[in-house]
């Protein structure tokens, strides 16, 4: 793990984004509210939360944060579902990691909830991937939230 005992703590904010390739099948289900498991958006953005809050069990080089805010909003499209995760802290390091984490693991909740419907005649996922899973934000900043 690095040394940051010498940082200052500073406000940190990260935004990072992912989706997930879906069947048009697929889509129509979770847009009408038919998927098995239950609401795929709603539960993925619990998940999203969760994992940002977990990110130093799973990762064991980044510090455990206290974060103030975590915000998952996921966003139904034609051709798949996309994620994007906010993470807020006042900390000595930066919170990529979580917001990155919050994404991927929400996009895997997604994949767990549909795989049922996504499989074709063999069992095989062909039409369904995860993609560009980024930090689309990163401030650092002196100034506080309060």
């Amino acid at each position: 793990m690095v040394d940051i005992s010498n940082k200052d703590t500073v406000y940190r904010e990260a935004v990072a984004e992912g989706f997930i390739r879906l069947k048009k099948e697929t889509i129509e289900l979770v847009r009408n509210g038919y998927v098995e498991k239950g609401d795929v958006l709603s539960l993925s953005q619990m998940v999203g939360i969760m994992a940002a809050k977990k990110t130093s069990d799973l990762l064991p080089f980044c510090h455990p944060i206290q974060i103030t805010h975590v915000l998952i909003d996921t966003e139904l499209l034609n051709e798949g579902i996309k994620v994007t995760a906010t993470v807020r802290a006042e900390s000595k390091t930066g919170v990529e990691m979580e917001a990155l984490m919050a994404v991927a693991m929400a996009l895997l909740n997604v994949w767990d909830m549909v795989k049922k419907y996504e499989k074709d005649d063999k069992g095989q996922y062909p039409y369904t991937y995860i993609e560009y899973i980024k930090v689309i934000k990163k401030v650092k900043s002196s100034a506080s939230l309060k």
